[in-house]
């Protein structure tokens, strides 16, 4: 599958080809007999064909690019706005975000992308059902394999549809003439044909392949996820006779995948890249990935590297470089994306965030290339050594005994803050220095779209919402909370200054003789302050009554006081703590109805705009300006009242 790109644009071009062929029989008076035509998709190498088309379609054409940073991490408690305001509308909540997007330059996602993309892909899986169940066949990889993808990508794209917009138009055959005449489907029909679709794919599909093939595993996993949307609070107007059993339904699902893909041994294990189709990029915890490679035969890639990289590169000493990545400096995280990790004792933080970056463009005899030449000190609030928050050439490295030109400090008298700059600690789960050179944006490492901490996570969430209905204990969440947990905390032995991401993938070809500005360290003892350890460090939570410091004060600030509202609120934090970044993060608090109140609380520039409509993106304009009813366009008032409230 890791060359799907490259198939499904020869796909699409046969496919062109044999329409454009068809048109004039005399074009150079040569009548062309090699081309395909829709009679391709009645074979089964069509068939196999479409599927991979689709793959393309559906995963790396939608997660390699930057519609997922506004569809799901924009405007969130995890990131706000970054030092480019290309997309900084979707963070903001203000007027401009509606129907139509209020375009800033060319790299704008507009209103209709996200939509117009998925529905692409549901045409696409519905060609694939279609032709993969009219045919007469034998063949598992058809009637099987082919048929369970085709369920699987149709289910994925409703899924996020419905997590997006609320109810939409369900369509599900193949369009052989222009339909102008649709109407939204309400969402407990949208999230009934996606539980029915991901059924069947699950039924259908065997665990061969992941996580580049789709597999049981990943129809059981999104199964699961379908259920607890259903059960989640932004259905419950209508949710309460399916809730209980989704619930449970959700933990035997989760249980079953669990089962078969446990954790990587170390966090930092996932984020290891080094190689394209690496180690790291087949570890057992891997349930679905979006694929990616590097051939340099195809256009396009991961870009996920550009998005959420401060912009190093016009800091003193400093200079852009393939190691140290391209900045594009989209989004930035959040005080509570900080503040939510025990940073003493769960590694994921630092593991999550690049903390530190050496000299690669000294100037002058004082400094020497190599010398540390950024840091970011993550301290805690009630540290006191700090006068402000941004030192120029006054604190002092201790390994070399030279002050270090540009130190950023999380919490510092000034009271200034790392929101109110373009400089932050970088995500860096998605950095790459496998690309050929430091302009290219092509990136080669694969999207992580399923992984077991997830899963785990999802089971958790369903025992707390069983409790609150009387199915369950809120503690019986606890033994799937701290399995996550558990792999989070230092190992025995464990260097905690130590600190790799897909950077350390460079090579001197791609540096072209520019020194390298990353370096294998963190900030961890600057920032907490406290003597070298390599003792363990144990994370587990033993009682609910209970919790994390860190959870406890989101907790205070957001004013929840019962224990089904704390659990919830411990979940979505844990999810943070693991998945950062990881493209679920605005449908999860859309769907709990927590949206409004963390991006008030933690996000500077949604805070002022965001308001209960927002828990529901707005549908296109141009969808409402070309859809028809009784065969004439849709008058003002029923636009209107196809839109969602608020828009």
């Amino acid at each position: 599958m890791k060359n799907y790109k490259k198939l499904y644009i020869n796909l699409m071009l046969v496919a062109t080809l044999g329409i454009s062929s068809s048109c004039n029989k005399d074009f150079l008076d040569e009548e062309l007999t090699t081309a395909y035509s829709n009679d391709y998709y009645k074979t089964e190498a069509g068939i196999q064909a479409l599927a991979v088309g689709t793959y393309y379609q559906v995963f790396a054409l939608e997660f390699g690019g930057e519609v997922p940073l506004t569809a799901s991490e924009s405007g969130t408690d995890e990131f706000h706005a970054g030092g480019d305001p290309s997309n900084h509308i979707w963070n903001s909540y203000a007027a401009g975000l509606n129907s139509f997007v209020t375009v800033s330059n060319a790299n704008t996602i507009a209103a209709n992308t996200n939509w117009d993309n998925l529905y692409v892909g549901i045409g696409n899986a519905n060609q694939l059902i279609e032709s993969a169940t009219a045919i007469i066949s034998s063949n598992d990889a058809i009637k099987k394999t082919a048929l369970g993808e085709g369920y699987f990508l149709r289910a994925f794209n409703y899924l996020k549809l419905v997590r997006q917009y609320g109810g939409v138009p369900l369509k599900l055959n193949v369009s052989n003439t222009v339909e102008l005449e649709f109407s939204r489907a309400t969402a407990a029909e949208v999230l009934e044909q996606v539980i029915a679709d991901f059924t069947q794919a699950y039924n259908l599909l065997d665990n061969i392949g992941a996580p580049a093939k789709i597999s049981k595993d990943a129809a059981a996993h999104y199964l699961a996820k379908a259920y607890l949307t259903r059960a989640s609070e932004i259905n419950d107007s209508w949710n309460s006779a399916t809730k209980s059993a989704d619930l449970q339904k959700v933990v035997s699902l989760s249980d079953e995948v669990i089962g078969r893909h446990p954790l990587a041994g170390n966090f930092v294990d996932l984020w290891n890249y080094t190689v394209a189709d690496g180690a790291n990029e087949k570890l057992p915890e891997l349930i679905l990935s979006a694929q990616f490679n590097s051939s340099q035969l195809t256009t396009g890639g991961n870009n996920q590297h550009l998005y959420f990289l401060s912009t190093y590169d016009q800091l003193p000493q400093m200079k852009r470089n393939l190691a140290g990545g391209r900045p594009f400096s989209r989004l930035a995280p959040t005080y509570f994306a900080y503040d939510v990790f025990d940073k003493v004792n769960d590694s994921r933080f630092w593991k999550s965030f690049q903390t530190k970056s050496i000299i690669n463009n000294k100037s002058g005899s004082y400094y020497d290339n190599g010398d540390l030449g950024i840091m970011y000190i993550m301290n805690s609030p009630s540290d006191t050594r700090f006068e402000k928050t941004k030192n120029t050439d006054f604190i002092i490295d201790s390994k070399t005994g030279k002050t270090i030109p540009s130190v950023y400090v999380a919490y510092a008298a000034d009271n200034f803050g790392l929101e109110k700059d373009v400089r932050f600690p970088s995500l860096s789960k998605y950095l790459d220095g496998a690309r050929i050179d430091l302009t290219n944006t092509k990136g080669t490492r694969d999207v992580i779209l399923a992984r077991s901490a997830d899963t785990y996570l999802m089971a958790a969430e369903a025992k707390v919402r069983l409790a609150k209905v009387g199915g369950a204990s809120f503690a019986d969440a606890l033994p799937y909370i701290n399995q996550v947990r558990t792999r989070a905390g230092y190992k025995s032995g464990e260097d905690r200054s130590a600190y790799t991401d897909g950077s350390a993938a460079w090579t001197a070809t791609g540096q072209a003789g520019i020194p390298i500005s990353f370096i294998k360290e963190n900030s961890y003892y600057e920032s907490n302050n406290i003597p070298t350890s390599t003792a363990p460090t144990d994370l587990t939570i033993s009682s609910i009554s209970t919790l994390p410091a860190e959870d406890q004060a989101v907790i205070s600030k957001l004013g929840y006081t019962n224990d089904y509202d704390r659990m919830l609120c411990l979940i979505l934090n844990e999810r943070t703590r693991e998945l950062c970044g990881e493209f679920h993060r605005w449908e999860d608090l859309s769907r709990t109805k927590t949206l409004v109140a963390r991006a008030k609380a933690y996000n500077i520039e949604a805070a002022p705009n965001i308001q209960d409509f927002h828990t529901l993106r707005p549908i296109p304009q141009t969808f409402l300006d070309a859809v028809y009813a009784s065969g004439r366009p849709l008058s003002a008032e029923e636009k209107d009242q196809m839109q969602n409230p608020g828009y």
